[in-house]
């Protein structure tokens, strides 16, 4: 078999029986979790090689038991390098540097490398280290330590004590009433494009104190000692910190990057709130323009849509139009994009990686944006099925990424009513689904029969699924598109760093993120389109199937 189809036989029996095989090498389900995750990503990895494997199992096992030795060796290393009980016993052996003993009868300068190693050991233990993080970083009391830790709030009290002791030389005001910390809130909103699953950096990245990191190296490039001062933590914690963010999930894409100053600057396009309130404001400013422009245009191409050969009994130019609504309202962008690309940012050349990131801190204007995809093999007489649907402030999920269309019976439902099902012929547990299915805007009745209602279509047909709506994308905006273009063009190059001008694209998907919900909201009020009831229905979800 070729190695893509690894991913079809990595179901749930199998999880179970690789999450089997770490738990009984590792000391807590925690670390077999772990475990089971790096394996999961190794056999994701080789999936996305080309080749083949004879046979696919003694593969899987020879995969998970290399990534268990990998493991292993890298717990040995941390075991080495890093001292997990009490530093009450190891500072003893560091003896003062005035005290004459044959631990001294080294150069002066071994003496303090050496001594700064068992300090550093002493003052890196991972029990202490994190609980001094979620107190006085994270802003969490140690009530709330406690619960995650799963220990006292005695326990945390005591060792935020010792841990205190240890560092007062390099933070004396660090009490338990005074801390030297108060973060202001921060939240940023980012956006990942490509598969999550090769490298998503911004795994890991809820803590306040991540999050206040980035935004120091966004504002200028920095070391740790500037950031530590700026932030009155101890500068250990903070070159910690710089190493998770630069590494990020697969080692090769973080959200920081060590630069050839030897300061950390940002590694992704990421606005703060004044920069995307002007990013947004040059789409919103055309939004009368650029729905009148669709708006004449749906009705012009109206018989057009319904010409397109779907399978369903019955063609609804609403469900339709909310299947296309995408490539409808970001016409405008691509317009823009390509003028940036031709007229601006050319001689740019876009970073070849899996997966992207790029967003904006957090500026409490919020507009829904998202479609999910999910498909399946081999299901209810079809050689293939993929559904996608889209959310926005008017329309809920139906699916997120990932759901699976096997244990999804009204879904199945849809798939089989194409041509329509009898409910005299159902059982009860059928009716009962196939009335889920009707609630959620798969299915509709009409006398004895239920039919589908979300669009369906052939994917002999998918290469002009959208041929119609792409037409916007040239001759219809390009004076406005020119203006916006302009505008973007000018914020970008003040904005991003010379070392992120490549991402410039960034930017204007960045400016583009309110078209999707304003022209909806646009076109429902002129009485183009209808939102459905309650936000769920057939609008904005539709199926595509192989024979």
């Amino acid at each position: 078999m070729k190695k893509k189809d690894l991913l079809k036989i990595i179901d749930n029996d199998l999880l179970d029986k690789l999450f089997g095989f770490c738990y009984v090498r590792t000391r807590d389900s925690t670390e077999a979790e772990e475990l089971c995750s790096d394996i999961t990503y190794a056999l994701v990895k080789a999936a996305n090689t080309q080749g083949e494997i004879e046979n696919p199992y003694p593969f899987i096992w020879r995969v998970a038991r290399n990534v268990y030795a990998d493991f292993s060796d890298k717990k040995r290393l941390k075991s080495d390098r890093q001292y997990e009980g009490d530093p009450e016993d190891v500072l003893p052996f560091i003896a003062d540097r005035d005290v004459e003993s044959p631990f001294y009868e080294v150069e002066e300068e071994d003496r303090e490398l050496l001594a700064g190693v068992y300090r550093r050991i002493a003052f890196l233990t991972s029990s202490y280290r994190e609980v001094m993080i979620m107190y006085y970083l994270d802003g969490l009391s140690t009530s709330e330590i406690a619960f995650l830790k799963g220990t006292t709030e005695g326990n945390i009290r005591q060792r935020l004590f010792s841990a205190r002791k240890k560092l007062r030389n390099e933070v004396e005001t660090m009490t338990a009433n005074n801390k030297p910390v108060a973060f202001d809130k921060i939240n940023y909103c980012i956006i990942g494009t490509g598969n999550p699953l090769l490298g998503d950096p911004r795994n890991g990245f809820e803590r306040q104190f991540s999050k206040q990191v980035v935004r120091l190296c966004r504002k200028k490039p920095s070391t740790a000692k500037e950031i530590a001062e700026e932030l009155n933590v101890p500068t250990m914690y903070v070159e910690e910190e710089l190493e998770i963010l630069t590494r990020g999930a697969d080692g090769k894409y973080g959200l920081l990057r060590r630069l050839d100053s030897g300061k950390y600057g940002v590694n992704f396009v990421l606005l703060d709130r004044e920069q995307i309130n002007q990013a947004e404001a040059v789409y919103i400013d055309q939004i009368p323009e650029i729905s009148r422009v669709i708006i004449d245009f749906i009705e012009r191409n109206r018989d057009e849509y319904l010409a397109f050969p779907y399978l369903n009994k019955k063609k609804d130019l609403n469900l339709i139009l909310w299947q296309q609504i995408m490539s409808i309202a970001w016409a405008f962008e691509d317009n823009v994009h390509r003028i940036l690309r031709e007229k601006y940012f050319g001689e740019e050349k876009t970073p070849e990686r899996p997966f992207t990131v790029y967003g904006h801190e957090d500026n409490e204007v919020y507009y829904g944006c998202g479609c999910d995809g999910i498909e399946a093999r081999n299901i209810c007489g079809y050689k293939g099925v993929f559904f996608s649907n889209i959310y926005i402030k008017r329309i809920r999920k139906h699916f997120s990424c990932g759901h699976d269309i096997g244990n999804d019976i009204p879904l199945q439902l849809a798939l089989l009513a194409i041509n329509g099902l009898d409910i005299t012929e159902m059982s009860e547990y059928d009716k009962e689904q196939a009335a889920k299915a009707v609630e959620c805007g798969y299915l509709y009745s009409e006398g004895n029969m239920v039919y589908t209602k979300i669009l369906i279509s052939d994917s002999k047909d998918n290469d002009h699924f959208f041929d119609i709506s792409r037409r916007l994308e040239k001759g219809y905006f390009e004076e406005k598109a020119e203006e916006a273009a302009e505008k973007i063009a000018k914020l970008t190059k003040k904005v991003l760093p010379s070392y992120l001008m490549d991402e410039w694209d960034k930017v204007n998907s960045l400016a583009g993120i309110p078209l999707l919900d304003l022209v909806a909201e646009e076109l429902i009020n002129k009485g183009i389109i209808t939102a459905p009831k309650d936000g769920i229905g057939a609008e904005g979800c539709w199926g595509i199937v192989s024979k």
